[in-house]
C-alpha cells in the first residue's frame, strides 16, 4: 500500500472519530498533493473550529517539515481556526497536540511517541472543553 493511500486511510479514520463524537468534519480535497492545501481536515462543533493536520506512522517518530507546519499555522490563523496536529502511532492510537509543543530540529518538527504520550491528549481530553460547554 502506498504512503498516499495509508495517509488517506488515516484521514478517513480520523474523520470517523470526529463524526462518532458528534462533531462535523470534512477532509480537505487535495491535502498533501496540491501546493495550496495546508491541512487535512477542518472540524467544528458549538462555535469551535479546528484545522487538523493528520500524521500516522508505524515508527516511533514522525517528521514534518518546518515549511509545512509554518504554512499550516498561517492557514489556520487566516481562517480563524485553531491548529492541531493529530498523530497516530501503530498500536497506540491517536494523540492530539498543539503545534507549539512539537520538538524542533534543523529542518523538521518532530513528534516522538514519548512526546505524544507526555504532552499530547486523546480525543476526549483534547476536545473536553467543547464537550462540557455543549452539555450545559
Amino acid at each position: 500500500m502506498s504512503n498516499k493511500s495509508k495517509g488517506s486511510r488515516a484521514e478517513r479514520e480520523l474523520l470517523q472519530i470526529f463524526t462518532d463524537h458528534i462533531w462535523r468534519a470534512a477532509r480537505v480535497a487535495g491535502s498533501g498533493v496540491n501546493e495550496n492545501t495546508f491541512c487535512d481536515l477542518i472540524a467544528g462543533k458549538s462555535g469551535k473550529a479546528y484545522a487538523v493536520e493528520a500524521k500516522s506512522s508505524k515508527k516511533k517518530r514522525i517528521y514534518i517539515t518546518k515549511k509545512q507546519i509554518d504554512e499550516f499555522i498561517q492557514f489556520a490563523e487566516v481562517m480563524g481556526l485553531t491548529p492541531v496536529i493529530a498523530a497516530r502511532f501503530n498500536r497506540e492510537g491517536w494523540f492530539f497536540i498543539e503545534p507549539q509543543l512539537l520538538e524542533k530540529s534543523d529542518k523538521y518538527f518532530t513528534i516522538g511517541l514519548d512526546l505524544a504520550k507526555e504532552k499530547g491528549k486523546r480525543f476526549g481530553q483534547f476536545f473536553q472543553e467543547e464537550k462540557d460547554s455543549f452539555m450545559q
